[in-house]
C-alpha cells in the first residue's frame, strides 16, 4: 500500500468570524472537524473547541487562538490532523490518499494511474493518468463506473464500456465521449 501520510489536511484557515477567534475553513474535509479533535496549525499542536457554520462553510475555533487579530495571523495556513486520528470510514469509502498512486484498469486493459481524487458537485471523481499520455481522464466514483476498489493491491477496477472508452486503449488526447465525465 502507498505510504499513508503524517498528515491529513481538514483545510485552510479562511478569514475571522467574529472576534473570539473563529475562523472559516476554506477547502474543509468537515469529518475532520469536530469538538475536541487535535489539529496542527501553522506547526502548533492544539484541540477544535468550537464548531459551527456549514459543511461546505464550517466556522472553527482552536485553542490559543483568542481574538480576530491572532485568528488573521495565521490566515492561509493548513489545518493538519495526524493520519492515524482521522474517524474510520464507512465500508466504501476511501481517504485520497488511499487511493492515488493506484492503477486502474478493466480486466486487463490497463487505463492509467490515479493522480488525485476530485470532489465534483454531483459525485467525487479520480483524475487518472492515461498509461498512453495525454490529457488526464476522469472518471466518476459511481457504481456503475467502479467495479472493485483494492487500495491494498493499488487497483481499481473500472468499466471501460460506461466510461465510452471500450474497444481500445484511450489515444493520447482523447476524452470520453459527451455526456460522459
Amino acid at each position: 500500500m502507498a505510504d499513508t501520510p503524517a498528515q491529513l489536511s481538514a483545510g485552510r484557515i479562511g478569514r475571522p468570524h467574529g472576534l473570539d477567534g473563529s475562523f472559516y475553513v476554506t477547502g474543509a474535509r468537515p469529518r475532520l472537524l469536530t469538538v475536541g479533535a487535535s489539529v496542527t496549525v501553522a506547526g502548533r499542536a492544539t484541540a477544535i473547541v468550537r464548531r459551527a457554520g456549514t459543511e461546505a462553510r464550517p466556522i472553527v475555533r482552536v485553542e490559543g487562538i483568542a481574538d480576530r487579530v491572532a485568528a488573521e495571523a495565521v490566515r492561509g495556513s493548513e489545518l493538519e490532523m495526524d493520519a492515524k486520528q482521522a474517524p474510520a470510514l464507512a465500508d466504501g469509502e476511501w481517504w485520497a490518499h488511499e487511493l492515488e498512486g493506484c492503477a486502474v484498469h478493466d480486466g486487463s486493459e490497463h487505463l492509467g494511474t490515479v493522480i488525485r481524487m476530485l470532489e465534483l458537485p454531483s459525485c467525487e471523481a479520480l483524475e487518472v493518468r492515461p498509461a498512453q499520455g495525454g490529457e488526464p481522464l476522469l472518471v466518476p466514483m459511481v457504481k456503475d463506473a467502479i467495479r472493485r476498489v483494492d487500495p491494498a493491491a493499488r487497483s481499481i477496477e473500472v468499466d471501460l464500456d460506461f466510461l465510452g472508452l471500450a474497444g481500445a486503449s484511450p489515444a493520447p488526447n482523447r476524452r470520453p465521449a459527451p455526456g460522459r465525465p
